[in-house]
């Protein structure tokens, strides 16, 4: 009996559990309608909404939220520049702890999750010999879920600041992409909204010519780190 007990894997049937209730929570509660409001509330603190999505974007981070809409409300919200230095400085904040909570927390969960998937395999052994680099091609070609990977890259050989150093350059084309992308989006809205031209209409010519801009040097720079992790994997 007491064998059979220990069998039973009551670690995973908690996990399982607490996944399935964040499964439901997400489906049944009115989360979008609560991140709006928490939208509208930051916009109507100024300069400290900027540290309080600064703040919630680390913590998002952490818990997997989906950064792609938090960074385009960044840029909504607080513009291209604002928005850009916000979001590039917390995504690496929530990246670095995530990848601390990994190494020296949650090493065996963690190891666990990565065991069957052969694409972490191949990248551990890749980071193993070239570090930093590496991590820094994932980043502009994200073969890994941004999210995810924090953790990931926390069971890797790659040391903490190289690899800080290398998620911060690494992200920065896609977070100025998301984030132009939201400050469009809000350009757009006020036009419909006033019903304005002229300058307006030049604005929007101007935003969208930058958006164009960026979207190309950024699938550009996609495409080189992918060329090169292809390169680096036929080396081995």
């Amino acid at each position: 009996m007491e064998e059979q007990k220990r069998s039973i894997p009551w670690k995973w049937i908690v996990v399982a559990l607490v996944l399935v209730g964040l499964g439901v929570v997400w489906k049944t509660l009115p989360i979008q309608a609560w991140l709006m409001a928490f939208n509208t509330w930051v916009a109507s603190l100024g300069t400290a909404g900027l540290v309080v999505y600064g703040l919630f974007y680390i913590v998002a981070t952490v818990l997997f939220l989906p950064g792609s809409l938090i960074t385009l409300g960044s840029g909504f919200l607080f513009g291209v520049v604002w928005g850009t230095v916000m979001v590039s400085i917390s995504a690496t904040i929530g990246a670095s702890l995530a990848f601390l909570v990994a190494r020296y927390l949650a090493r065996g969960w963690v190891e666990e999750k990565a065991k069957g998937s052969e694409k972490f395999q191949a990248v551990d052994r890749a980071i193993g010999q070239q570090g930093g680099k590496i991590v820094f091609l994932l980043r502009l070609s994200p073969a890994l879920p941004f999210n995810l990977s924090n953790f990931l890259y926390g069971l890797t050989a790659v040391r903490f600041w190289p690899y800080v150093l290398a998620t911060w350059v690494g992200t920065f084309p896609g977070t100025v992409m998301y984030v132009y992308l939201g400050a469009v989006s809000k350009a757009g809205l006020e036009a419909a909204a006033t019903g304005s031209e002229g300058t307006t209409m030049a604005q929007q010519a101007l935003f969208a010519v930058g958006l164009i801009a960026t979207v190309v040097v950024t699938v550009f720079v996609t495409r080189v780190a992918r060329k090169a992790l292809a390169e680096t994997a036929m080396e081995k």
